[in-house]
């Protein structure tokens, strides 16, 4: 069986368990009624913040990226677009390779050293995810079932931004390192294509190195999650229900939390039974706010899978690209003419 397969395989088991979990707590009825009666008009707000979030998505990315190449907004923002468009009809967040791969054919800069500003956006994203948490536990307890997974989330980010930063002020530390453990263990027939992928890496990393640097990467990521839970709001008011937007936040992070888990195309399971059971510890009755979280996840779908698709369209891609991208990602193109970077010295 071919990895991408199990890989599949998994993301739909992890789904199928999330919603064999939530399915016997429901009336469907009942949440059919709730559907029939929502005030829909609500939607049309929230996705208009949701938008504003993606451009300010698309500018923390211009900024991680502006050593390597300044590319205007307006020419990266459709590549954000197709990046999303991949993570929500691909399983395990293709879409951030696919959106490194579409980056390099457009603006030449190489997809290791852009993966590394990806890996950068998702760690921060992590971190104000939990920092949503951590805000509302006063209020209102944290759902027993993710607790131990939220604490271990917590402990992988922080050790994450950690070395990160780390390497990003070591790089002569960290490339005598590098050197060290690759003439000892690494063949020399693929020593000039790891080279260069770790020469792009820690280019990609460049932008951990200024205190500032961090701390409007963390602020954007601040906006962007805000803006989001701003759409969660509004939809709430399509429903006859109300929790503050502290609990909104909570909701928000465990949610994206528990996404960072494989799972079928769409977060199909792990965006819809977190959110209903944090909705549930809030005294949300679990029918309404299955509704709720349902519609919820259409709204986070549809908008940008459809832009993201026409971005897609537009620049003339195709299915094909995926598998380019994932080939690309996983090296096994042949990079020729990259010069070792550590020839001199090790």
């Amino acid at each position: 069986m071919k990895r991408q397969h199990i890989q599949l395989l998994i993301g739909f088991g992890i789904s199928a368990l999330f919603i064999y979990y939530l399915l016997p707590g429901l009336k469907l009825h009942a949440v059919g009624a709730a559907l029939r009666t929502a005030n829909y008009w609500w939607i049309v707000p929230g996705v208009a913040i949701y938008f504003v979030g993606l451009g300010a998505r698309t500018w923390r990315w211009h900024y991680l990226l502006r050593h390597l190449k300044p590319v205007p907004l307006r020419r990266l923002f459709p590549v954000v677009c197709i990046g999303y468009f991949g993570n929500n009809i691909y399983p395990f967040r293709a879409g951030e390779v696919i959106r490194s791969y579409v980056l390099k054919r457009k603006e030449g800069i190489p997809m290791a050293a852009s993966l590394t500003t990806v890996i950068i956006e998702r760690i921060f994203d992590g971190l104000v995810m939990l920092l949503f948490v951590f805000l509302a536990l006063p209020f209102a307890p944290i759902p027993a079932a993710y607790g131990q997974f939220v604490v271990l989330l917590t402990v992988l980010l922080l050790l994450a931004t950690a070395v990160f930063v780390w390497m990003a002020g070591q790089p002569l530390r960290m490339a005598q390192l590098y050197g060290w453990f690759a003439v000892r263990l690494l063949p020399s027939a693929i020593r000039t294509r790891t080279d260069d992928i770790f020469q792009r890496f820690m280019e990609g990393i460049q932008s951990l190195r200024s205190p500032r640097d961090i701390g409007m990467i963390f602020l954007t990521s601040v906006a962007v999650w805000l803006m989001e839970t701003v759409k969660y709001w509004f939809v709430m008011h399509a429903f006859p229900f109300e929790v503050s937007f502290l609990a909104l936040m909570l909701m928000n992070g465990i949610v994206n939390l528990a996404t960072t888990l494989p799972s079928a195309p769409g977060y199909v399971g792990t965006f819809d039974t977190p959110g209903i059971e944090t909705l549930v510890a809030y005294g949300v009755g679990r029918d309404l706010a299955a509704a709720y979280t349902a519609v919820l996840h259409v709204a986070l779908w549809v908008p940008v899978t459809a832009v993201g698709a026409w971005f897609f369209w537009r620049e003339q891609l195709t299915w094909g690209d995926f598998g380019s991208a994932k080939d690309e990602h996983e090296g096994t193109k042949k990079r020729e003419g990259a010069k070792s970077i550590f020839e001199e010295n090790v």
